[in-house]
């Protein structure tokens, strides 16, 4: 084929009688993001898809099979299709049986694999304490509960629309693919970056704090440097993994060590005191009430608690409620889980559970943690154990998870980067290609050495994590999901008809009319759906303003006191009381 395929189709609008003849391409050879296909096209073929879905049986979920040496791969059992229809491994022109056949081969994941890794990305019950006790008992579960139930709904909503333009002929491989089926390719490239950046944030996020884990394990006799290098090396090797498929049996081992450290944190606390000195640095009673935390002749004042919200430190508050919202963050993988999934209808069942589980495990753990520590609870909360060797047994759990999930970020994160800067914009062959698959694996630890810079330069871990939530995971959970799906609505609303012998489009409307009569079509119930998913966007947008105010501030409190930083051999938790004042900010895992 000497050319490629460009915006031809043809459209009849009905209202101006207009019929361009123009000739038609099949799907296997059509750009990977081609604007001209039309979201009729899309839905046929994933009708079409999931029918056949439906008659599938589920994978099953046996642990034989992560030694087996015979293991569905897609890499293997089927021809890999290239970009504009080009096989990877062949000069010809692929059929549209293959290109099927490819992507029926690359969807092997069941529900299980899917819940272990939405545990693994979601499941983050270490800072819950601390935003409980910053909130009080009463807001701070009513925060937790309206953010689940948000978090389960926008999860839905991802759903619906994924299995609503998701094809074999069309597949959709990560979030921006929804945004531009939904609102066209800006829209794509708006959530693409968003969600690049996010995944890189927090990959910093995770070795600034486990290079701290690390740090308080070897009792700070480690070069402080070196913890989160070590951290970033051994990230390395679990980024190297491609499929998500075997990422799930990982994660699921990262899902129970999360649950023996949770159950060993909190017996520990229950049988002993709070980590006094470590509170001068980062804890509840830190940000709300410095005087609470600070001994009067060599005693530490009484464990407190509260039960609504207390009437000091509202940039605390914001940045506890802020917590919340990056506890429940992860729906920006949901589309890479089920595009990996054989039967994307079972995703529902595996985020539903993982969802309620982590719900149960947020405020249980939360509430059980804030009434034995009070004002001292600390981010994360296994270092508020007084104890060294609970400390020790938690950091080495929470270390073995937190390196499962951080190879998670860097896996998503290096191929939404790759496929949509690198292939897109510098022509750089498919990951599904040999040359594709020697890119990634030197572009894996480029990725992770900015990560450790940025994380490693910023010593407020608390702001930090606010200023990821305000600016990224709050868009990509709460904001994004509403509007997709409105945009999807209104172009379902207004949808004509495709004839796939002939690639023709026939509809109704085109441009800024199809939008606006699609916005008030379909009912009462769906225009106030329309206008729910609207207000909703507007108060994420709201939330994440005022979110920024508020790790903003922190930050400018950060730097008022000289900092310690990643790049020393000082590590910012070796505090000896009562060296460390109250009134200094926190700089390390706050």
């Amino acid at each position: 084929m000497s050319e490629k395929p460009t915006n031809e189709r043809a459209i009849i609008d009905s209202e101006k009688h207009q019929n361009t003849s123009t000739v038609y391409f099949a799907p296997s050879q059509r750009k990977i993001h081609d604007s001209a296909v039309t979201f009729e096209e899309y839905r046929f073929y994933a009708q079409r898809t999931r029918e056949e879905q439906r008659i599938l049986q589920a994978p099953k979920w046996q642990w034989r099979t992560v030694f087996s040496k015979e293991k569905e791969s897609p890499e293997h059992d089927a021809p890999v299709p290239g970009q504009d229809g080009q096989l990877a491994n062949a000069d010809r022109i692929i059929s549209d049986e293959e290109w099927t056949n490819a992507s029926r081969a690359f969807r092997t994941a069941g529900w299980g694999a899917a819940f272990y890794l939405i545990t693994t990305d979601v499941l983050g019950p270490f800072a819950v304490p601390f935003a409980i006790g910053t909130l009080g008992y009463g807001p701070g579960v009513g925060i937790f509960t309206a953010f689940g139930i948000l978090s389960v709904y926008c999860g839905y909503l991802v759903w619906k629309v994924f299995m609503g333009v998701d094809s074999h002929e069309f597949p959709a491989r990560n979030y921006g693919d929804l945004a531009f089926r939904a609102w066209g390719t800006t829209a794509r490239h708006i959530v693409n970056t968003i969600q690049a950046v996010a995944l890189l944030l927090l990959l910093g996020q995770v070795t600034l704090l486990f290079g701290q884990n690390i740090s308080e394990m070897s009792r700070y006799n480690l070069c402080y440097v070196v913890c989160p290098l070590l951290f970033v090396l051994v990230g390395f090797l679990l980024t190297q993994i491609r499929s998500l498929r075997s990422y799930g049996w990982i994660a699921n081992f990262g899902f129970w060590a999360n649950i023996l450290a949770i159950f060993i944190s909190m017996g520990a606390t229950a049988n002993n005191p709070p980590n006094y000195p470590i509170s001068t640095i980062g804890s509840i009673g830190f940000f709300l009430n410095p005087d609470s935390i600070t001994p009067v002749n060599g005693v530490y004042p009484a464990i407190q608690t509260s039960a609504s919200l207390p009437s000091l430190g509202l940039i605390g508050s914001i940045n506890g409620l802020l917590s919340g919202v990056f506890a429940y963050a992860g729906l920006q993988l949901f589309v890479e889980f089920m595009a990996e999934m054989k039967r994307p209808h079972d995703f529902l069942k595996g985020m539903f559970i993982a969802q309620a589980v982590i719900y149960t495990v947020y405020v249980v753990y939360g509430c059980f943690m804030y009434y034995y520590q009070g004002q001292y609870t600390f981010n994360p909360s296994y270092l508020g154990v007084s104890n060294y060797g609970w400390q020790t047994a938690g950091n080495t759990l929470t270390l073995l998870s937190g390196l499962i999930a951080a190879g998670l970020y860097g896996n998503i994160g290096v191929k939404v980067f790759y496929n949509n800067v690198m292939v897109d914009i510098f022509k750089a062959p498919l990951l599904t290609t040999r040359l594709g698959k020697l890119f990634y694996a030197g572009l894996v630890p480029i990725w992770w050495s900015i990560a450790f810079v940025v994380a490693g330069a910023i010593p407020a871990y608390v702001a930090f994590v606010s200023i990821i939530a305000a600016t990224t995971l709050l868009n990509l959970t709460y904001a994004i999901p509403p509007w997709i799906s409105l945009g999807f609505d209104i172009r379902k609303n207004t949808m004509g008809t495709f004839d796939p012998t002939i690639g023709r489009t026939s509809r109704a409307n085109i441009g800024i009319k199809r939008y606006i009569r699609g916005f008030f079509t379909g009912g009462i119930f769906q225009v106030a759906i329309n206008v729910w998913h609207v207000l909703l966007v507007l108060a994420s947008l709201g939330l994440c303003g005022l979110g920024m105010y508020a790790s903003i501030e922190a930050f400018i409190e950060a730097f008022e006191v000289p900092q310690v930083n990643s790049f020393t051999c000082t590590s910012p938790l070796n505090i000896n009381p009562p060296a460390a004042s109250p009134s200094a900010m926190a700089t390390g895992s706050a």
